[in-house]
């Protein structure tokens, strides 16, 4: 009997702000049937660290994620609790 896992990246959106999506698709086999099987959903901000990152969503946010859209994101962030900091005090 031998098991074996594929864990592959099945989908890659990017939003506007530059923010990636992706879903890992995990097949469990036994004997080449498949046994099992889940999704596993994963998000990027253009400021994160993309160490074990699978290799086709590092390479998208290597294009995506230009210095203009990564100095867009941080400034909207900011903004953001800029405003959220004015509305509790």
């Amino acid at each position: 009997m031998s098991f074996e896992k594929i864990s592959t990246v099945d989908e890659i959106t990017v939003l506007e702000n530059g923010i990636i999506l992706y879903r890992i698709n995990n097949i469990i086999k036994e004997n080449d049937v498949e046994i099992a099987q889940n999704y596993v959903r994963n998000s990027l901000s253009p400021d994160s660290d993309l160490t074990d990152i699978p290799a086709n969503v590092v390479t998208i946010a290597n294009v995506v994620w230009t210095p203009e859209v990564i100095v867009a994101y941080k400034a909207n962030i900011q903004e953001k609790l800029s405003q959220t900091t004015l509305t509790a005090g």
